[in-house]
């Protein structure tokens, strides 16, 4: 009777689950991309980087295409972009591009691209506040209080 059982709900997981697959397989497309492949770079993440004159939803989610420089790692690449964008780390994972496919009538205009400095933001120590040791589990850790530039001591960390 227990044992009845026990195979009925496992029955019911699998089919469960191969329904699950059967609907979230068509989203998921494995990508790969060469050295020296052109792609499309999603700039939704990167708020500082913005079009002239268009900002939140009429600025465009893609822009490039750019040049793929090397593979690091299984899902990353890092790619040629222009200097306009050298405030911008130049390895993206593999979510955050899209395939170009070059057609010699497919002309790209490319309207100047803006990266706000404004967004981009340093913290900088100016004091060390407390010290005092943590122990957790067998190790000591230290823990340091720091006084920021341009925060009160209140927002020390």
């Amino acid at each position: 009777d227990t044992a009845e059982a026990v195979e009925k709900i496992r029955k019911r997981m699998i089919a469960a689950q191969n329904r699950q697959k059967f609907y979230a397989d068509p989203e998921c497309r494995p990508l790969h991309f060469s050295i020296g492949d052109k792609v499309f770079l999603k700039v939704a993440p990167m708020k500082g980087v913005m079009r002239f004159g268009k900002k939140r939803k009429l600025s465009p989610s893609f822009i490039g295409p750019y040049e793929i420089l090397e593979k690091v790692g299984n899902v990353a690449y890092r790619l040629a972009l222009p200097l306009e964008l050298s405030g911008v780390h130049n390895v993206f994972h593999i979510s955050m591009l899209r395939r170009y496919v070059s057609d010699p009538s497919h002309v790209l205009s490319q309207e100047p691209l803006e990266l706000n400095p404004k967004l981009t933001y340093e913290e900088h120590p100016v004091q060390i506040l407390d010290r005092r040791k943590k122990e957790l589990r067998n190790r000591k850790i230290p823990l340091v209080k720091v006084l920021w530039r341009n925060h009160s001591i209140e927002e020390a960390t």
